[in-house]
């Protein structure tokens, strides 16, 4: 019974420092990855917000909408069909990160192959920004379109 009254608490106890490390700002240029959204990602994603505005990109939808993707949990959202690499990523329930979504965007199936230590891993998103300040500006945008509340 110590044992888990033990595991108990130090799980409540790291709770809030998870939470923590979830909430550290950006730290691209939301308006550079504005223009770098508008360039790279467009053609294939879009931002839609809750009330059904659009916030950035056109009605593409080859890639799941990413409001709210700088704090949601990788392949989760809605109706989308992610590929099996992604939701397997998603099933360790850590939101997403700037170093997380950097990673991926830069190198999709190399991120998620180091990620699951599965060299079978794929992804099927074929675009890679090159440029990793890019693909931290991209991130700081998109968090700008939806804040953690």
């Amino acid at each position: 019974m110590k044992t888990l009254t033990l595991a108990a608490a130090l799980a409540l106890l790291s709770a809030p420092a998870f939470a923590e490390s979830h909430m550290v700002a950006p730290t691209g240029d939301a308006a550079a990855g504005e223009a770098q959204f508008a360039r790279q990602c467009v053609a294939c994603h879009v931002v839609v917000n809750d009330a059904g505005e659009t916030l950035a990109g056109r009605n593409a939808h080859v890639g799941p909408n990413l409001y709210k993707v700088a704090h949601r949990v990788p392949g989760t959202y809605p109706d989308f069909d992610y590929g099996d690499s992604l939701i397997a990523v998603g099933e360790r329930g850590e939101p997403w990160n700037e170093e997380m979504f950097v990673g991926y965007v830069q190198d999709p199936t190399g991120w998620l192959r180091a990620t699951l230590e599965d060299r079978r891993a794929r992804g099927k998103m074929a675009f890679q920004v090159r440029d990793e300040q890019q693909a931290r500006d991209i991130y700081a945008y998109l968090d700008s379109l939806a804040p953690m509340e």
